[in-house]
């Protein structure tokens, strides 16, 4: 439902686990709609710039941030205990058209967690200085 597609709609899902030396630091699910792309996927430390270069500019980024207990796949993938809180993240990045053109799942175990949030506006659109 986060994409507002239809259900069995082609798309793509990157999953992404990243290390702190050899500890599980993050557990993400980005999901793309398929036309958006490539047939072959990229090597994954190019795939930030290949969504951004295929994707139309982004309007709109909606995040939800949350502390709760994890499923047991986030727990075991993170190897942490099933009573350890993680920060779960929820992104939503829409175009200039409303489309929804990048869905993405984050989560971090609650003990090491760490969240900057930062919204670039483009020069014609910043708010004007207090």
């Amino acid at each position: 439902m986060l994409l507002n597609v239809a259900p069995g709609a082609p798309l793509t899902e990157v999953l992404c686990v990243t290390h702190e030396n050899r500890t599980p630091h993050s557990l993400s699910r980005i999901y793309i709609p398929r036309d958006l792309m490539p047939a072959s996927l990229p090597a994954p430390a190019d795939i930030a710039t290949h969504l951004t270069e295929l994707r139309p500019p982004l309007a709109e980024v909606r995040e939800t941030a949350r502390s709760r207990l994890p499923t047991h796949e986030e727990a075991t993938t993170l190897r942490i205990s099933a009573s350890l809180a993680v920060l779960s993240i929820t992104r939503v990045a829409l175009d200039t058209t409303g489309r929804v053109v990048e869905a993405a799942l984050l989560i971090y175990p609650g003990d090491r967690a760490d969240a900057l949030f930062i919204t670039n506006y483009p020069p014609e659109e910043r708010p004007p200085s207090p």
